[in-house]
């Protein structure tokens, strides 16, 4: 697995073992992804989304603690998928990255608890699967408006957003951080620490 610019963030590209009948790979293995990340993923969700060329979803988080892991695939199609540091205090914070997930590398990208999700349909469909450490709960969702100009998330320029009503009216990375729900990086550091505790790497 290769480490992002953001910690807690990793990108995977699987081997593909091709012959006549089709492709074979692992797309997903819990113990190598707790060698890199130090600690393992629960496995409480898996879903699956189908988006037309130019859906955005996202950027999504959820409070710490818990908030949710997720480890994301694309296996129709194409995104390009982003992680936003939004963990406040956090040396990276603002900081976005992002990645083409397809179903040609079959690459996939581990998003830690804490930071934020999204992504861009940049086929007609795409097809993207995801499990996650903790179940969706309402409650504690949250998200940053994903074409924020302060942010600046490259999106391409020859596909136009469509963006969910949830996703419209939420607050830009200015406005969550004076609201107070972003999530502070030592609490962070801390939730992790109590994971890593959990699985015996403390």
């Amino acid at each position: 697995m290769e480490r992002l610019t953001i910690d807690g963030a990793y990108t995977h590209t699987p081997a593909l073992y091709d012959d006549e009948r089709g492709t074979f790979l692992e797309w997903f293995r819990a113990g190598r992804l707790s060698e890199v990340a130090g600690r393992s993923m629960a496995l409480a969700q898996a879903n699956a989304s189908v988006s037309r060329r130019g859906v955005v979803r996202g950027v999504h988080f959820a409070d710490v603690p818990p908030s949710q892991a997720k480890y994301v695939t694309c296996v129709s199609g194409a995104v390009l998928d982003v992680v936003v540091d939004i963990r406040v205090g956090s040396p990276t914070f603002g900081r976005w990255e992002a990645v083409e997930l397809d179903e040609h590398s079959r690459r996939s990208i581990y998003v830690a608890e804490g930071l934020g999700h999204a992504f861009m349909a940049l086929t007609e469909p795409a097809t993207v699967i995801y499990l996650c450490s903790e179940p969706y709960t309402p409650g504690r969702e949250h998200g940053v408006h994903p074409l924020d100009p302060d942010l600046g998330i490259a999106w391409p320029k020859d596909v136009t957003p469509i963006l969910s009503p949830k996703d419209q009216e939420a607050p830009t990375l200015a406005e969550a951080l004076e609201k107070g729900i972003l999530p502070d990086y030592k609490e962070c550091l801390a939730f992790y620490d109590t994971l890593r505790a959990r699985d015996g790497h403390a």
